[in-house]
């Protein structure tokens, strides 16, 4: 009798090995532990906004401001084109997608480092970390997609069936935030300078992507070099898929999403194969 007790009130025993697979997801265990994933991404989100002054207006100023002063500098002073576009609708439709892209890609490389406290204590997957962390800024997007649509309706323009792609290119853009903050994130625990050089990083590559500029300034020859920049894709799409005018430039598209994908899935393989260390080194 003592024995079928003891096995009755027995409680089971898990065990938890680092993966032999190179590429092994697991998302048995993200979906049991998904409701963790939104506790993180909300208190990311509450982090964000907590003894502010103006609370969730930051989402709104921040591309405003910089919408004016690149109209100011690159359309007013410089002339650059805006493929026929009122150039400061133009200039904030490809601010969008970046500063979304930059936010999530900030918080996502210092995203291990920011919660070390958890990953020394308990087990949990640690690819919710990065994921939580780019998933936050999407709730900074959508205040900065009102102030959008406003501009549009101001200069008289109507969105075009092709806004239904938009969270396609939107989703591409997350993608390329995650798969850039699977690569930093675990050089970020083992070398603490790389949070220093990511602000560096996203300024260079805001102005090596299509932002201030269409893509059709982008000489011919230099046109399949350009597209291996991944954000490139996303912002062509994005422009597109809101004013509708012309066609976009489906081989950036295309170019730009086969390098999002390879990054994701090189960025899977190396966080996985680095995450066994993070309690240790971190």
């Amino acid at each position: 009798m003592e024995l079928a007790s003891e096995r009755t009130t027995r409680k089971p025993t898990v065990v938890i090995q680092p993966t032999k697979r190179l590429l092994q997801l697991d998302l048995a265990a993200l979906w049991r532990y998904r409701e963790l994933l939104y506790f993180m991404a909300w208190r990311d989100i509450i982090v964000r906004y907590k003894q502010t002054a103006i609370g969730a207006s930051w989402a709104i100023v921040q591309p405003l401001i910089s919408m004016i002063i690149f109209t100011l500098i690159f359309s007013k002073l410089a002339k650059i084109p805006s493929d026929g576009m009122p150039y400061p609708v133009f200039a904030f439709a490809g601010l969008l997608p970046w500063t979304y892209f930059s936010q999530a890609l900030t918080r996502g490389a210092n995203s291990v480092v920011a919660s070390s406290n958890l990953i020394t204590k308990i087990y949990f997957p640690r690819l919710l970390i990065p994921l939580a962390s780019t998933a936050a800024p999407a709730v900074d997007f959508l205040f900065s997609f009102v102030v959008l649509l406003v501009l549009m309706a101001w200069y008289h323009i109507a969105p075009t069936w092709g806004l239904l792609a938009l969270p396609l290119f939107l989703g591409l853009a997350f993608i390329t935030a995650m798969a850039t903050g699977l690569w930093l994130a675990p050089l970020n625990v083992k070398y603490r300078d790389v949070g220093y050089v990511i602000p560096f990083l996203s300024q260079v590559w805001m102005y090596g992507s299509p932002v201030v500029y269409p893509v059709s300034v982008i000489p011919e020859k230099w046109r399949l070099f350009y597209s291996l920049n991944p954000m490139a894709g996303v912002i062509e799409g994005f422009r597109w898929a809101l004013f509708g005018k012309g066609s976009p430039h489906f081989m950036v598209i295309a170019i730009s999403s086969s390098v999002i994908l390879a990054l994701l899935l090189g960025g899977i393989i190396y966080f996985r194969h680095s995450e066994s260390t993070f309690a240790d080194v971190i």
